[in-house]
């Protein structure tokens, strides 16, 4: 008798159990931004619902960290997101265009399980969405950070570490980076050369908003771009 009264009192403390721990989310990503737009230092789509222009032409050059969808890991994946928010991001939820890049070293099941995450990230309907494949370079020396897409030929990204006040860098917190639930605030840089050439697109800026940021995302509703914008 004793013996089942253990085993019940298990079974309840399991059940128990299963109920307050929270189920792991379907997937989950902590990534790692470099992204320059058009919009000069700081971008005001970030506290507004229109770009500076008002396009907001942008380069995102991008490393996944530590991730996952279902069983695939999303460690190490590398993609690149070319584009224009345009004018309605913010009234309707709509984008003008974007490029998708994946790096080739980004395999077909990393891939297929970002390009949701992706789009969920950023809730925007695109006018425009095409999918590529192309080399990505990252690399940083001391304030320069630099990024290529297809050896700099597609888009490329020379950026200059904001030093602030104090010589050190600048980093704004406490602000919303589209659908991501959290962020490690957006470490301020400034645009030597910030240009694409991409499926029919090309731009070319310099002296504009460009940052670094971590973001971390997963099932679930997002927080949202700004306070008022979505």
């Amino acid at each position: 008798m004793r013996s089942w009264k253990q085993i019940s009192l298990l079974t309840f403390c399991l059940l128990v159990l299963m109920a307050t721990t929270p189920a792991k989310p379907a997937w989950q990503m902590k990534a790692d931004y470099v992204e320059a737009c058009s919009c000069h230092l700081f971008c005001p789509c970030y506290f507004n619902k229109h770009a500076e222009m008002p396009h907001c032409e942008f380069n995102m050059a991008v490393k996944v960290r530590e991730g996952h969808s279902g069983d695939t890991s999303l460690a190490g994946a590398k993609y690149w997101l070319t584009g224009d928010l345009g004018d309605e991001w913010g009234t309707n939820k709509k984008g003008a265009w974007v490029a998708v890049s994946f790096d080739p070293s980004t395999s077909k099941q990393q891939r297929d399980a970002l390009a949701p995450m992706i789009l969920k990230t950023y809730g925007l309907e695109w006018g425009e969405l095409k999918v590529q494949e192309a080399p990505i370079e990252i690399s940083r020396s001391g304030d320069i950070m630099e990024a290529k897409l297809g050896g700099g030929q597609m888009a490329h990204m020379k950026l200059q570490r904001e030093r602030g006040a104090d010589g050190k860098g600048v980093v704004l917190k406490n602000v919303k980076y589209f659908g991501a639930q959290d962020n490690s605030g957006f470490e301020m840089y400034r645009s030597l050369d910030h240009s694409a050439n991409v499926q029919g697109h090309q731009f070319s800026y310099s002296d504009r908003n460009a940052f670094l940021i971590s973001i971390d995302t997963h099932e679930g509703e997002g927080a949202g771009m700004s306070a008022g914008s979505h």
